[in-house]
Formats: C-alpha cells, structure tokens, sequence
C-alpha cells in the first residue's frame, strides 16, 4: 500500500475517534473528505494497527477495506454533509441564518492572452 493512502486513512482514523465522541444528537453529518482515503484503501487486504482498528470498532487483525467499508456505510442513508467548520459538532445556528459562500481568489497568471 502507498504510504501516502496510509497517513491520510490514519487522519481519518483519528478524526472519526473525534467524531464519535460528539453525542450523537450534537454530532455532524459524516465528512465527505472521508470518501478520498475510505475510497484509496477498499481494496487493501491488508490488516490495520491494532489502535486503528480498536477506533473504529472492529476487531483485531481487519483489514483496512473492512474499516473503509465502515466508514463508507455512513453515507448511505446520509442526505447531506458537513461544513468544515461543523466537524465534529453541528454548529448552533439560528434558523434563519443563512450561510454565504465566499469567492476564491482566482489565479488567471496561467492564462496568458
């Protein structure tokens, strides 16, 4: 497995740890930035540290395609998902609140005329 699917399976393993800690009725829609590393590793057959395994409840000796399956099983009946800065807890907000999308800069250098 490449190193790099690894690390960014294991930054999921330890912002789900967070995520589950949140009481569920506080707790937000699952990540979509989860999809990327679940998504590298479902075909890896290859066993997880123990500590991960542990995390997401699972037994010891899964395999990381088990705990991408877990993970990609929150999103099957999910309808929507969070904003970044509602990770891990739903943010309080009123309900005529209304959440404004800001423009990003452009870089047009790459464009010359």
């Amino acid at each position: 497995m490449h190193q790099a699917a690894s690390l960014q399976f294991e930054r999921v393993v330890d912002e789900f740890a967070c995520w589950l800690a949140v009481p569920e009725e506080e707790r937000s829609p699952a990540p979509a930035w989860w999809w990327g590393p679940a998504i590298a590793v479902l075909d890896v057959r290859q066993p997880m540290p123990g500590t991960w395994s542990h995390t997401l409840g699972l037994e010891d000796g899964s395999t990381f395609a088990e705990g991408a399956r877990l993970l990609l099983a929150l999103f099957e009946d999910q309808t929507s998902v969070s904003w970044p800065e509602d990770f891990p807890r739903k943010a309080k907000s009123k309900d005529d609140e209304t959440r404004e999308l800001h423009p990003l800069p452009s870089d047009d250098s790459a464009f010359q005329p």
